[in-house]
């Protein structure tokens, strides 16, 4: 589903990703993990285009992203062509970015609908689906600012899978929320990943990276040190950079 070759991505002088080369496998769960400013979040926004990678190129289901290969020469695709690839990829970040001034059914139903993916009543069926989905049914006519942190998030996943991507991305979704509110999005996680969801998942929770994931990657300055099943990476790691990291946060 996802394959990455020799992506490179600085800010100035500062090399953020050093030659990353990754596969994932359809209806796989891969977790990375690693410190803060190893260049996860980044090597997340490069798969969607939300940064262009200064080397190296990204395919999605076999298609270059944010780019096309004619004869030996690629070129950019124009924003349109860009965003319209992107509807394929639902990403979910570590704040939730609902727009406030709509219910939690119209945050989740607009983008279908203006994109002219679904009629208004088809969308309003599915969105309600959603909601049954993450377990905020009861909420559909709310505003989010009468949510939880917990339930925002679960109400962003729900948007992000109303476009019916093939590739969901999830950068540190539980990071901005009080403990207890953890445990029923990583829940709701958890059920996309036993529905066969393709999930990339930068995370600090290792409880769920250990129960959840086929594969945990470590990342530190911006290459990939460790990668294996999250009873290896986690349990028995090879690595004395991941030993480090672990010893810290487990």
């Amino acid at each position: 589903m996802v394959k990455l070759h020799g992506i490179r991505k600085s800010f100035g002088r500062l090399e953020v990703l050093a030659g990353v080369d990754l596969e994932v496998g359809a209806g796989e769960v891969l977790c990375l993990i690693g410190p803060s400013g190893s260049g996860k979040s980044t090597l997340l926004r490069c798969i969607n285009h939300l940064e262009k990678v200064d080397a190296g190129h990204i395919e999605v289901d076999g298609e270059l992203v944010g780019y096309r290969r004619k004869g030996h020469k690629v070129y950019e695709l124009k924003d349109r062509e860009i965003c319209r690839k992107r509807e394929q990829i639902g990403m979910v970040f570590q704040q939730f970015n609902l727009f406030p001034h709509m219910t939690v059914l119209r945050n989740i139903v607009e983008a279908p609908v203006r994109l002219g993916r679904m009629s208004q009543r088809d969308s309003e069926a599915a969105g309600r689906e959603l909601l049954g989905k993450v377990g905020l049914s009861e909420k559909e006519s709310a505003y989010p600012w009468q949510l939880s942190g917990g339930q925002q998030q679960r109400v962003a996943i729900a948007r992000a899978l109303a476009m019916r991507p093939k590739l969901m991305l999830f950068d540190e979704p539980t990071s901005a929320l009080d403990p207890e509110l953890v445990g029923d999005v990583l829940a709701v996680m958890t059920d996309l990943a036993r529905d066969g969801m393709t999930m990339i998942v930068v995370t600090h929770e290792m409880a769920f990276a250990r129960e959840v994931a086929d594969r945990v990657v470590f990342m530190d300055q911006g290459q990939l040190v460790e990668q294996g099943p999250p009873e290896q990476v986690l349990g028995r790691p090879s690595h004395e950079r991941t030993k480090a990291f672990l010893r810290r946060v487990l």
